[in-house]
């Protein structure tokens, strides 16, 4: 970085900070008063002299390599802070009656029960996405009855969104053979057989027994 085109006391301020000076020794570097350094921590803003702008080109150019590497750095603008969503999926618990829709899902070599299911993306509507999801990968149509609640699901560790759905019309059949390796309408009773009871969100099992 070349010289400062016009020291402030902020600019100054942030030389003592590289230098790792008291204000008491980075006065004394300088040969002005503490007094003067004090002003500067409190007057960031304000330009300084040509003089004391001679002072600190000097300080500056003499400080050696480490020091103006760490100046460089602490002028440097504040990065943006970007914010991020945390993965997020949107899960429809469809109920015809006393029996639940589930989709058989493949991942890891292993096959797991579980509600159909797809991610959000940020901006999306989550109740819309398991609308869509659902008859994407099982092709019933559904109509979101109540949002069930929210959570960071035990397993995957993705937030989950839950909705209670009404069936429609269609006939489950396996639209996303990648994905899924079946579809089928399960018996509300025996569903903690497709699906262990620990990790079922226990808003679902009641809502579940008050639609039946």
């Amino acid at each position: 970085m070349d010289v400062v085109d016009q020291w402030t006391g902020r600019a100054a301020c942030l030389l003592q900070q590289a230098m790792r000076l008291t204000n008491e020794a980075f006065a004394e570097r300088l040969g002005i008063s503490e007094r003067t350094i004090s002003r500067w921590h409190a007057q960031p803003d304000m330009v300084h002299r040509t003089e004391v702008q001679q002072i600190l080109d000097i300080a500056y150019e003499e400080a050696g390599p480490a020091v103006q590497r760490r100046f460089t750095l602490l002028t440097l603008p504040p990065q943006p802070v970007i914010e991020t969503q945390a993965l997020r999926v949107a899960i429809a618990v469809v109920a015809r009656g006393d029996d639940v829709l589930l989709v058989c899902r493949r991942g890891d070599g292993v096959l797991r029960w579980q509600f159909p299911a797809g991610m959000v993306k940020p901006g999306t509507d989550p109740s819309t996405v398991a609308v869509q999801e659902t008859h994407g990968e099982t092709g019933v149509h559904v109509a979101v009855r109540q949002p069930l609640g929210e959570r960071v699901h035990p397993v995957t560790g993705v937030v989950a969104t839950y909705y209670l759905c009404d069936y429609l019309a269609g006939e489950p059949a396996n639209l996303d053979p990648v994905e899924n390796a079946d579809v089928t309408w399960v018996p509300r009773t025996a569903l903690t057989r497709f699906i262990p009871a620990d990790q079922i969100y226990p808003p679902i099992l009641k809502a579940l027994e008050a639609a039946a």
